[in-house]
């Protein structure tokens, strides 16, 4: 089980959002629920490797 950590708002009748480790892509739905199949088809897509020269966000701990 993967946990997905998103960010998303509301632009009229579009929820708006893209996840937190890949804000770079942004996806759309006329609904949350829509929304949310869309982040996990593009997490999908970006973890796959379809999508070129991906940035990511990760966390460094410094000692």
């Amino acid at each position: 089980m993967t946990t997905l950590e998103y960010t998303y708002w509301q632009d009229g009748d579009f929820f708006i959002g893209h996840s937190i480790s890949f804000p770079d892509y942004e996806t759309q739905g006329t609904s949350k629920e829509e929304l949310v199949e869309n982040l996990v088809e593009l997490l999908s897509d970006l973890e796959s490797g379809e999508v070129p020269y991906v940035r990511r966000v990760e966390e460094l701990v410094i000692a």
